[in-house]
C-alpha cells in the first residue's frame, strides 16, 4: 500500500511515532509516500524527523499551544484567541492538505492526532480511508482512569480527540500497558511506537539526572532547585532558540538543545528521568528501565492524565513542579517494569501490521474501480 502520514508537529511524540510506524510499514512491504506536518511560529520541525522519515515532508500552518512566561503552563485564553485570529490561515492549511492528498493519491492516510484530520474527512470526503493513531484515543476508553473532579476537562479533551478522528476507519490507542480493545468505539489498544534506535541501546546506571521539558520557560524551576542542590549533576534538554547548542550553567548543570541521538544516549546512561508528562518520553524511559518523575505542564489536562496513567503502569512518580527532591524520595521504592513493558512492546509490530493490513482488500477493490472508470 501507498501510505501518507498526517502528523501533529507540536512536541516530539507524534513525530517519533510516525518515524517508528514508517519503519514497521516499510518492513512489511508498504511504502510511505509522504508526511504532512503542521508547523507554527517559533517551533521548527526537528531535523531528526526529516532525516529519519525517509519520505517527502510537506509543511502547513497549524495551531499550537501558547505558554505563560516563566513556566506558568498553558495560557488557555491566549491560545484560543490566537486560534480564532488565525482561522483564515488554518482554513488555507486545510485546503493545502487536500491538494497534497490529491497530488499524491495514497491508498491510506495515517493521522497522528493532527488537528485537521477529522475536519479533512468531513469537508472533503476524499474516499481515502484514514486511521488515527495516538495515546490520546485511550482517554476515550471506558476503562481509562481520570483525575478526580475533571468532568469538564474530560469532556473537552475527548471532544477534541473525536474531532481529530471524525469519519476515520479506526482509532489505534497507544497504551503503557495491555488493556482490552473497545471495538464498539472503533478503538484498538496497541503498544507504544518506539524508534529502533531506542531498542538498540544498552542501559547503564549513571549518576546524573536527565531532564526533558516541552518548553524552555519551565527551566526556571529546574534552576531554582539546582541552586539549593548543586552537588547533583543535571543534564537538561530544552527548545530555547536563544541558547547555544550546549549551555553550561555551572559545573553540575548543563542545558542541551533538543538532539535526538544525544538525548537517547544520555537517557540510556542516566539515573532517572524528570520530564513533562509526554507519553513518548515516559515510554522510552520505561523500555530502558529508568524511573521517571512526570511533571504535567500546568493547565494541560492531557499531561495530567498521562502522569496518572504512568503511575498506574509503574513508570514512576508524579509531581506538580520540577522539585527534583520528589524523584530522590521515590527512587528507593521504584520497581523496574522494563521486562513487562518490553514484552508488551514486542507484540506491537505484528499488531500494527495486522491492523493496517486489514484495509488492503478494500483498497485493491478501490484501485480496480478507479482503473475501470
Amino acid at each position: 500500500m501507498r501510505i501518507l502520514f498526517l502528523v501533529q508537529g507540536e512536541g516530539r511524540g507524534h513525530l517519533t511515532q510516525a518515524i517508528s510506524l514508517g519503519q514497521i510499514l516499510r518492513g512489511a512491504g508498504h511504502k510511505v509516500v509522504g508526511a504532512m506536518v503542521g508547523t507554527s511560529p517559533g517551533r521548527n520541525i526537528p531535523s531528526f524527523f526529516h532525516e529519519q522519515i525517509f519520505a517527502p515532508v510537506h509543511h502547513f500552518a497549524a495551531p499550537n499551544i501558547i505558554y505563560k512566561a516563566h513556566g506558568g503552563g498553558m495560557n488557555v485564553g491566549r491560545t484560543i484567541a490566537k486560534h480564532l485570529a488565525h482561522l483564515p490561515k488554518y482554513l488555507k492549511s486545510l485546503h493545502r492538505i487536500h491538494e497534497t492528498v490529491r497530488q499524491i493519491n495514497p491508498d491510506l492516510i495515517v493521522s497522528f492526532y493532527d488537528t485537521y484530520g477529522g475536519l479533512y474527512n468531513t469537508i472533503y470526503r476524499s474516499g481515502i480511508p484514514m486511521i488515527c493513531i495516538a495515546h490520546q484515543y485511550l482517554l476515550l476508553h471506558p476503562k481509562f482512569v481520570f483525575p478526580e473532579n475533571s468532568r469538564l476537562n474530560r469532556f473537552l479533551i475527548n471532544l477534541n480527540s473525536k474531532s481529530t478522528s471524525w469519519l476515520s476507519a479506526k482509532r489505534l490507542a497507544l497504551s503503557f500497558r495491555e488493556i482490552p480493545s473497545a471495538p464498539e468505539l472503533k478503538i484498538s489498544v496497541l503498544p507504544p511506537l518506539l524508534r529502533k534506535e531506542v531498542t538498540r541501546l544498552t542501559p547503564q546506571n549513571g549518576a546524573f539526572i536527565l531532564v526533558y521539558m516541552t518548553h524552555h520557560s519551565l527551566s526556571k524551576q529546574v534552576i531554582n532547585w539546582h541552586l539549593k542542590h548543586q552537588e547533583v549533576e543535571l543534564h537538561c534538554f530544552w527548545d530555547n532558540p536563544d541558547a547555544s547548542e550546549e549551555f553550561t550553567f555551572d559545573s553540575t548543570l548543563t542545558f542541551h538543545q533538543i538532539n535526538s541521538e544525544k538525548y537517547l544516549r544520555m537517557l540510556a546512561t542516566c539515573r532517572a528521568l524528570v520530564t513533562t508528562a509526554g507519553f513518548e518520553s515516559v515510554c522510552e524511559a520505561m523500555y530502558l528501565g529508568k524511573p521517571v518523575m512526570m511533571v504535567p505542564v500546568p493547565n494541560h489536562f492531557e499531561q495530567e492524565c498521562n502522569a496518572i496513567d504512568g503511575v498506574i503502569s509503574g513508570a514512576g512518580v508524579m509531581s506538580r513542579s520540577f522539585d527534583l527532591s520528589v524523584i530522590f524520595d521515590y527512587l528507593p521504592k521504584h520497581i523496574d517494569q522494563s521486562a513487562k513493558f518490553r514484552a508488551w512492546y514486542n507484540c506491537g509490530q505484528e499488531m500494527f501490521v495486522k491492523e493496517i493490513g486489514e484495509f488492503e482488500k478494500s483498497i485493491d477493490m478501490r484501485r480496480k474501480m478507479q482503473s475501470e472508470i
